[in-house]
């Protein structure tokens, strides 16, 4: 598997699994100038679930996609859509 396609599944696998209203959320995923850039669409009442208290939540989510993008020398950026 791509390292791209799978940090993207990563994301949506955590995300999901976080969240009430699963249906209304999803990752894209595009890349521009060999930066990757994951957004994280969700629904208004989901956000305060995965950014967590203090942003915690969603550091460790960046923090773990970070260390895959890493060793398979990717750069990203992962942002949030309220």
């Amino acid at each position: 598997m791509e390292a791209a396609l799978a940090i993207q599944e990563y994301i949506e696998y955590v995300v999901i699994n976080l969240i009430d209203h699963p249906e209304d959320a999803g990752v894209s995923h595009a890349e521009n100038d060999g930066r990757h850039e994951y957004r994280i669409r969700l629904h208004p009442d989901d956000a305060g679930k995965v950014i967590g208290r203090n942003g915690r939540t969603i550091t460790a989510i960046r923090s773990l996609a970070f260390a895959a993008a890493q060793k398979n020398d990717l750069k990203i950026d992962i942002e949030l859509d309220k």
